[in-house]
């Protein structure tokens, strides 16, 4: 499912015009992006958590030469999923 198709079955579901809906995916994709920069935790009970990993430097090789290179360190963002999606998914 592509982000048009998810607007179409949010506008669906609430029964909102898809424009609004829209609106409010962003808004929601801008706030977990805002809040994880800022270090923070989005917790949704039952669906799961957004949160954000430090991942240190380290010394990696490159491929094609097998020259030692330094990747640098890294704040990646980190979905976890909650019990009620993960047996949603199993059921």
């Amino acid at each position: 499912m592509n982000k048009t198709e998810l607007i179409d079955a949010l506008a669906d579901k609430l029964d909102i015009p898809k424009a609004q809906t829209g609106k409010f995916l962003d808004a929601f994709v801008e706030t977990v992006k805002e809040t994880l920069a800022s270090g923070d935790t989005i917790t949704l009970v039952g669906f799961g958590a957004f949160s954000r990993k430090d991942r240190p430097a380290r010394t990696g090789r490159n491929p094609q030469t097998g020259a030692a290179m330094e990747i640098a360190a890294v704040k990646k963002p980190v979905f976890t999923a909650g019990k009620a999606l993960k047996d949603a998914c199993n059921a």
